[in-house]
């Protein structure tokens, strides 16, 4: 996977720019997995997945969850992660103020 994106493509760039964010003080939820049960989503996958769906025009969740099944940038942004529309759409949700502290 690692040979199908160039050195220079957009996910590189928001894979690094994710990694420097701390999710914890800009207001993620979620940032700080629970004890117990099985975790969930990494916030900073989820935040990938909208940042690249910012740049590409895909505001849909649905859309969003179909990039994850069949387009290898994303595939590779998220290391193969699939999730599913309503968990996409919760995220944006549940995270709004987040978005806006990330986005400033």
């Amino acid at each position: 996977m690692e040979e199908l994106v160039p050195e220079d493509h957009l996910v590189r760039v928001i894979e690094a720019y994710v990694a420097r964010l701390d999710l914890k003080v800009l207001g993620f939820s979620k940032a700080e997995p629970l004890k117990t049960g099985r975790p969930g989503y990494d916030p900073a996958d989820l935040l990938k997945l909208y940042l690249y769906g910012y740049f590409q025009r895909i505001r849909s969740s649905r859309r969003l969850e179909a990039d994850c099944q069949r387009n290898v940038e994303v595939m590779w942004l998220l290391g193969r992660l699939a999730p599913d529309f309503k968990t996409i759409a919760d995220f944006r949700k549940d995270n709004s103020a987040a978005f806006q502290a990330t986005c400033r």
